[in-house]
């Protein structure tokens, strides 16, 4: 073997064991970022916590006042209370008719396109043949039953049990 294809194998081993160690060391300095990052996080999570209950560890000023308030809840967690707090928005009556009709006129709508679906010629086809279908097996349990009820009625005669004076 020649002395130069040993040299290049051993280059080749060194750089690959050189890049491997350059790797791991990006990879853990990019763990420790990220994990700094994650930190940093949870700290500014535990600030807003801490924020939040010492807000509602206050009491209030009074009970009345409580009571008087009506709630929206838009956002949770935020400092200033009253960019919490929105409107309440009225409806002119123009608007509100304008919503009810449109409302009724999309009722309408769906009620209309079901019966035009219902009434159309392939359901009504397979309506007919459907009711045909059950009236036949209707039929046949009623005379399977009926023939049932006599065998019964003439054993019951054959064994004598059947008394003559009943409506049976």
């Amino acid at each position: 073997m020649q002395a130069w294809t040993v040299v290049v194998a051993l280059l080749v081993l060194l750089t690959l064991t050189v890049g491997g160690i350059l790797l791991t060391l990006l990879g853990r300095r990019r763990a420790v970022a990220e994990r700094a990052e994650a930190l940093a996080g949870t700290a500014a999570l535990q600030e807003r916590l801490d924020a939040l209950e010492r807000r509602l560890a206050t009491p209030p000023a009074s009970a009345s006042a409580v009571e008087d308030r009506n709630y929206v809840i838009t956002r949770i967690g935020s400092d200033d209370e009253e960019s919490d707090r929105l409107p309440a928005t009225r409806v002119d009556g123009p608007l509100f008719a304008d919503l009810v009709l449109r409302e009724s006129v999309v009722q309408a709508a769906s009620l209309v396109a079901g019966l035009r679906r219902a009434l159309a010629p392939e359901i009504r086809n397979r309506i007919r043949f459907e009711m045909k279908r059950e009236v036949k097996r209707a039929r046949k349990q009623r005379r399977a039953d009926l023939r049932g009820a006599r065998r019964d009625w003439e054993a019951r005669q054959r064994a004598g049990t059947l008394d003559e004076g009943s409506a049976a």
